[in-house]
């Protein structure tokens, strides 16, 4: 209890020291004029269930207006950004307790309402890791030119990537994309925490699903961050048709922010912590990497002598404004990758 409490504290003072620390959120949806306004006043556990809370009810109220006129892309951004909300309240706590459940099943009930209202319909399953349930969302447009398996950063959910998800979708691909071990409803729900063991059965259980499920259609991969990571590993499978990445960590001097480190060790098993893969041979693979110069998780030395070891057909673009996670740069980044399962180099 100790632990959490101080990893929490850490959060709420990178959140109000470090501008970088909301480059993700505003990149998924959050709106910036809203986090600047009151990033200040996070001082305690209380001040971020609060101001969160309040600014959640004020998109569904906003949600709830739209529906009731007609408009119905305009209710499902409200209800979406209603859940990024939530999903930040409950992103803070470390460990699975009652407040996280209870703010994270508040997220998914807006993403429902949401889901409800999409021109392009939502399926939802579940593969098992460990006779533990991973749930998952899967959309699937009309006249389908392929399909894109995400996966999303350690520490994420994946309803946290609608954004992700909307992009591939309106340019005819289909999306899967569920929880891994220690991530989303798989950990918070069912409390499967992360292993590189269970991560290894994870990434090949959801290409395999994704192969059986769309037969005939080229199955291909995106990933950021730690996903980036499991990414690679997984563009390996023999099912797998090309693969897109977003800031993968490498081998060589990183800094991870103290926050980050505490947090991991709640969602992790095991003394050593240690989930990035050992990877299979990857000499089918074609890979996609994109990079940030200014990331401090990443350096580019280290990443041009990680790309350099990739077999051939590879690809590094590289964005001297960016750092971890491209997060301004994310649309371009979709759309460059949707060529490159295209065919485009």
């Amino acid at each position: 209890m100790i632990k959490e409490k101080t990893t929490i504290q850490k959060t709420l003072m990178t959140a109000r020291l470090f501008e970088g620390f909301w480059d993700r959120w505003v990149a998924h949806g959050v709106i910036l004029s809203e986090v600047i306004y009151m990033k200040n006043t996070l001082i305690s556990l209380k001040d971020w269930e609060a101001t969160f809370e309040e600014l959640a009810l004020k998109h569904e109220e906003a949600a709830n207006s739209y529906k009731q006129e007609g408009l119905s892309d305009k209710a499902e951004d409200s209800y979406r950004l209603s859940s990024l909300y939530y999903n930040l309240i409950q992103w803070i706590f470390p460990y699975c307790n009652q407040e996280k459940i209870k703010w994270y099943q508040k997220s998914l009930d807006m993403v429902k309402k949401a889901d409800h209202l999409m021109d392009i319909p939502c399926e939802y399953d579940s593969i098992t890791v460990d006779g533990v349930e991973c749930p998952g969302r899967i959309r699937i447009p009309e006249n389908s030119k392929g399909c894109i398996v995400m996966v999303n950063p350690i520490d994420s959910t994946k309803e946290e990537l609608y954004s992700y998800e909307k992009q591939f979708n309106e340019s005819g691909y289909i999306t899967v994309i569920f929880d891994g071990p220690g991530q989303g409803e798989t950990f918070t729900f069912n409390g499967l925490r992360a292993t590189r063991a269970r991560w290894e059965i994870f990434i090949n259980l959801v290409i395999e699903y994704a192969a059986k499920k769309f037969k005939g259609y080229s199955i291909n991969l995106f990933g950021t961050s730690y996903g980036a990571a499991w990414t690679i590993y997984g563009s390996g499978n023999s099912n797998v048709n090309k693969t897109a990445v977003v800031s993968p960590p490498v081998e060589g001097e990183a800094f991870i922010p103290n926050f980050l480190e505490d947090k991991m060790d709640h969602f992790i098993e095991g003394e050593s912590k240690e989930v990035l893969p050992v990877y299979p041979d990857l000499d089918n693979s074609s890979i996609l990497v994109f990079h940030g110069k200014q990331d401090v998780l990443v350096r580019s030395e280290d990443m041009n002598r990680f790309f350099n070891s990739l077999p051939e057909p590879k690809n590094l673009i590289e964005y001297s404004d960016e750092g971890n996670g491209c997060n301004f740069k994310l649309t371009e980044i979709r759309d460059l990758s949707m060529k490159w399962y295209g065919g485009e180099k």
